[in-house]
């Protein structure tokens, strides 16, 4: 399942930050700044953006905070690739988040957007992260949100203007089963409980569609 799904990431990384920008009305830069915005990542810090696809995150933080230390990971080389591009003043690595060679307590923060859902060894990947993260350290995680009218009637423009834009519906129909089925945010915030982390806050946007939590490692 693992090699599929980096498959079809490699598949579709050179029309992937263009379907962004369609799907999302462009909105996505704006969600991605205000989780970020919302860590308040100190200056100095290191960071860890997981499962960072082309490195959107990554590039935001170096925005706001230049001088911290941001390292990326992703198991798609392709999308490595578009990342290296675009951020030249971070590091890239291709990387499997359910097995990462940092020592224990590395990292000041973690993020990871849209990433968690395409791995199904959940705990192992949060193991990971909660051993590589500092004491006090605190995790950021960002994805689509609660189910409701509003995201079935998204869920139908992503396929038709996937199907305009890439002749193909096939892996953004995935990824629109991957997002239904992926769990709620509070389901999630338990889930983050179990592997230990502490709760910090969450916020939903745009109708509950998007949701971002911050958790602690106490």
């Amino acid at each position: 399942m693992t090699n599929k799904i980096k498959n079809l990431f490699n598949r579709i990384s050179n029309k992937y930050d263009f379907m962004n920008n369609i799907i999302s009305f462009g909105l996505h830069n704006f969600i991605k700044r205000e989780a970020i915005k919302s860590l308040k990542i100190e200056p100095g810090s290191k960071v860890l953006d997981l499962c960072c696809g082309t490195g959107d995150l990554g590039r935001i933080i170096k925005k706001i905070q230049p001088t911290c230390d941001v390292i990326g990971v992703d198991f798609s080389s392709e999308m490595l690739k578009i990342a290296r591009r675009k951020n030249p003043n971070i590091t890239y690595w291709e990387l499997d988040a359910t097995s990462l060679p940092f020592e224990k307590n590395s990292f000041n923060y973690i993020v990871m957007g849209f990433g968690l859902r395409n791995i199904p060894e959940k705990n192992k990947t949060l193991g990971e992260i909660y051993r590589i993260l500092k004491n006090n350290g605190e995790f950021l995680h960002l994805d689509f949100g609660e189910q409701n009218h509003l995201s079935f009637l998204y869920d139908n423009l992503i396929l038709f203007l996937s199907r305009l834009f890439l002749k193909n519906t096939k892996e953004y129909k995935y990824l629109v089963i991957s997002k239904n089925r992926f769990l709620k945010p509070s389901e999630l915030i338990e889930l983050f409980k179990f592997n230990r982390f502490e709760y910090i806050k969450h916020k939903n946007m745009f109708w509950n569609m998007i949701s971002f939590q911050i958790m602690r490692k106490p």
